[in-house]
């Protein structure tokens, strides 16, 4: 029967070509535009993990509620004791101490005075340690515009834009003026030994980067850092192994009667993430939603056409001795094998376009220009295993959906009236 039903839609193409083309129109922009947000959503949270968040974040409970203010008063004290434990607790995870930290950064002119001056937001990270992963991690080896990597204490990185603006450049000496964590002002000196641009505005604008050592000793955090961050092995994120842990070890070492108590956050505990991430599922249920009745007001409306042009062949069958519902149930199954047809080439044409938009991608630059969300400015869309099959969900529901209403009319006329068309 099916092989007879694909046979028909293949020699009456008034009755296949045109639901096929719209079903295959639904299909390829629900399943490009899932991909392309899964690209966002994907980019963002990579971004915001190895940059800023991590998979799970360690701070003082003090520091966690102004952490956007970078209050190093509020760190971490005794972080060998605590990165030992949680290296023995949680061995899953890569565990590294860093500490964010925000002031002016000075460069001197030949005579020793101010030449040019500017806010910084630096970052002091794990790069001179022998087993730190650091540097792979953040991809600064191919994030290198001009110079090298740190290779002895006193050498910082500053983005490529930021040297461009103070008109230094590589081994030029520059002064960092800072507070350190008991509320003094810090003076520090450092060379630069590179330049780096990550693609990421909210880095590329005024970054620097210096080993966390160097930081320590700068801002007076000796044994202290701002948070410490764990990543998985495989650098994979699961939410609900990040959950547990963090439930597990706020239960154990979290006192919130103590400011100064250790607490862990997950990545999407941080940033409104969470919520963001519910956002988006909510937006594409709806997209979905809205190609499903599209579709399906587009198929019903064509199968009313249809089924008026039809109803002479309905009429034979009837006479050859069909029922009513052997009729309904095959205009079901024609209607699944357009669903069928039209999926598979909607998904093929979203895959294809979404497989180039994911090697190369759009630059978005200027709409981040002033932006400072972890966000990479080459957006590229992402192909994950629910795209290939997402697209078939509005494209078999509208189908059925559009022929099983107008199907119904069938039992809404007499069968007098089917043999009468029949005649004429």
């Amino acid at each position: 029967m099916i092989r007879f039903l694909f046979k028909g839609l293949l020699r009456d193409r008034h009755r296949s070509l045109f639901p096929v083309i719209i079903v295959a129109v639904g299909v390829f922009l629900t399943t490009f535009l899932y991909s392309w947000m899964n690209g966002v959503i994907n980019d963002m949270t990579d971004s915001s993990a190895k940059f800023d968040s991590g998979h799970l974040k360690v701070m003082t409970r003090a520091y966690s509620i102004l952490a956007n203010q970078l209050p190093n008063d509020l760190a971490l004290t005794g972080i060998d004791k605590i990165m030992g434990t949680l290296n023995s607790e949680y061995p899953g995870y890569d565990w590294t101490a860093r500490i964010k930290f925000g002031g002016l950064l000075d460069t001197p002119d030949e005579n020793g005075e101010t030449k040019s001056q500017a806010p910084a937001a630096g970052l002091g990270i794990d790069l001179l340690g022998k087993n730190s992963k650091e540097v792979e991690r953040l991809n600064i080896r191919k994030a290198i515009v001009k110079g090298r990597i740190p290779q002895k204490p006193g050498e910082i990185l500053i983005s490529d834009e930021f040297a461009k603006r103070m008109d230094v450049g590589v081994n030029s000496k520059v002064t960092l003026l800072s507070t350190s964590s008991s509320g003094a002002m810090a003076v520090q000196n450092f060379i630069i030994s590179g330049t780096v641009e990550f693609g990421i505005t909210a880095m590329d604008r005024g970054a620097i980067i210096a080993d966390v050592s160097d930081v320590q000793y700068a801002l007076e955090m000796l044994n202290g850092a701002g948070e410490i961050l764990g990543y998985s092995k495989d650098m994979f994120y699961n939410y609900k192994t990040a959950d547990k842990m963090a439930a597990e070890f706020n239960k154990k070492y979290s006192k919130p009667e103590d400011k100064y108590s250790p607490i862990m956050l997950t990545l999407e505990d941080q940033n409104g993430l969470r919520e963001y991430l519910h956002y988006v599922n909510v937006v594409i249920f709806f997209i979905i939603g809205v190609f499903l009745i599209a579709m399906s007001a587009v198929l019903l409306n064509a199968g009313l056409m249809s089924g008026i042009r039809r109803y002479g062949e309905v009429g034979i069958r009837l006479a050859l001795g069909e029922s009513k519902d052997q009729i309904y149930k095959s205009l079901l199954n024609e209607s699944i094998l357009i669903g069928i047809a039209g999926s598979i080439i909607g998904t093929a044409i979203g895959l294809a376009l979404a497989y180039y938009m994911q090697e190369h991608g759009i630059d978005m630059s200027g709409q981040f220009k002033n932006s400072t969300l972890m966000v990479n400015n080459l957006i590229k869309a992402k192909i994950s295993s629910t795209s290939y099959y997402i697209g078939f969900i509005p494209g078999l529901l509208a189908t059925l959906l559009g022929t099983s209403l107008s199907g119904i009319q069938i039992f809404k006329r007499q069968t007098a009236s089917l043999f009468k068309e029949l005649e004429s």
